[in-house]
Formats: C-alpha cells, structure tokens, sequence
C-alpha cells in the first residue's frame, strides 16, 4: 500500500506508524522493505518501529517477551541488525534473541530513511533517529534530544470525527483503550480481551481525552500540548466512523489550523 501511495504522489511524506520489526517479521525483511519504499519515494519515507503487541505478534507461535526490558531487548537487536544491513554488502549477526546470515539489501537510497522509535519512556526514546508517540509527554522528548536526537518527532492526537461528539465518541469505541490507557493492553492476544479491558472506559472518558466531532477549537486543544510538548509531526488519527468526511473536513477547516501550531 505505501509503496502504490509512493508511486501514485509526489510530495506526501509516508512512515509506518509503527510496525514491529522483531516477531512476526525479521527485522531483515523490515530493512529490504524500508529501502526499497525510501528509492520508490525519493526519500519521502520514515520508518517507524515499536516494540509491538501480543495481539499483532503471537500469531507466529515462538511467543511474545512479557516484560518491557524484554521487548527493549529485541528491539535493539533489530535495529542493529537493519542498521548493518543498511551499511551495504553482505551482513551477519548473532545476538541474544535475533540472528542474520549472509543477508544483503541490494538496493540501498543514497540517503536512508530516518527511523522513529515509538517511545514512552527513557529506554525506548534514546534508541531512534525520530519519535513516535501517542502522549504528549514533553519529558520524553527530553531525553530524545538530551541523547542527540534531532529527527522528526512524530505524535498520535487522539480525536474521532462526525457531525456530532456523540456519534463520533461511541464509533471509537474500537480504539477506547486509548481513552484511559488499560494496564497491560500490549499483553492482551485477542480482540475479546481489549474489549473486555474497555468495557469500563465511559463516553465521557473519550470526550474527555478525544476531539470528537466537528468543532475545529476541540481538535487544536486537543493538539496544543501534543506541540508544546515538543512533538513537530501531529498525526491526525481519526478513530471516528466517516473517514471520508473527516479528509473533506480537514482539507476544508482544519489542516491549516494544525499546520500553524506552535509551542505555547
């Protein structure tokens, strides 16, 4: 899909927001696909990476870490193993968890794509040439840049779009974990237990935290702390049930408004 995007447009910046690169794919099969994407692009593409979910990863049966400093683990293997591959030529590597044998990417850009670490903490935000979050926490930009980062720093603006806050409210009921972060939602293996896990997040609750409906002012108090938090790449997700009408909505009101955003 990012690579018909890349080829169909030409000035549209493209990333993954974000993949896993440790479980279900081999980081190798992430840093061919990411190389390829940054030539068909022109450089528009950044790769975004987490440390994923059970729910995305299990399915591939050699089991999912259960601890964070596990799932960090992985994490900094992949990356040095797409960071050698990244180097050009042919490449081996024997780590802890992850291994890579006489792998070659063998079209690499003349420029390679930055790549932004879902970050939510210390560890995790000193690992990326960009970050990628989902709150706007200004300390974890921090220590981005404290550890020399000086990329895009990505960030997911909870909102939902109809023509009404309720409508759009209870159509982001699929994503209601964001609403009030459930303990342990990156454990969970399947749907069932996410909603579950939901099942006491209140409409309230997600007009509280999210931009619902169509008024512009909501959706730039929702974004202002994620740009005063130091986030420079506000990703509009919109969790509501018009998608089509969100794009028609944005383009015609609320683009410029979030593209004039500055730090308070």
């Amino acid at each position: 899909m990012l690579g018909t995007i890349a080829a169909k447009t030409e000035r549209i910046g493209l990333a993954t927001g974000v993949t896993c690169p440790t479980v279900r794919y081999h980081p190798a099969i992430i840093a061919q696909a990411a190389a390829t994407l940054a030539l068909v692009s022109d450089g528009r593409f950044t790769l975004g990476v987490g440390a994923g979910e059970r729910l995305n990863e299990h399915v591939v049966g050699p089991g999912f870490p259960e601890t964070v400093p596990g799932r960090h683990e992985r994490l900094r293997e992949a990356l040095e193993i797409i960071r050698l591959l990244w180097r050009g030529g042919y490449r081996s590597y024997v780590g802890k968890h992850l291994t890579l044998a006489d792998a070659r990417v063998s079209d690499l850009p003349d420029e390679l794509p930055p790549i932004a670490v879902a970050a939510s903490g210390k560890a995790s935000a000193e690992l990326g040439d960009g970050l990628f979050a989902t709150e706007p926490k200004a300390h974890v930009v921090s220590h981005y840049t404290a550890a020399g980062g000086d990329g895009p720093r990505y960030a997911e603006v909870p909102m939902a779009w109809a023509e009404d806050p309720h409508t759009a409210a209870s159509g982001a009921g699929h994503v209601a974990v964001g609403a009030d972060r459930v303990e342990g939602d990156e454990r969970a293996a399947e749907p069932g237990e996410l909603r579950s896990a939901s099942a006491t997040v209140r409409e309230v609750d997600v007009l509280g935290k999210f931009a619902c409906g169509s008024d512009v002012d909501r959706y730039v108090e929702v974004a202002q702390p994620f740009a005063d938090a130091g986030f420079d790449h506000l990703v509009m997700q919109n969790a509501g049930p018009d998608p089509d009408g969100f794009l028609e909505f944005f383009q015609r009101e609320l683009g410029k408004r979030i593209r004039s955003l500055t730090p308070g």
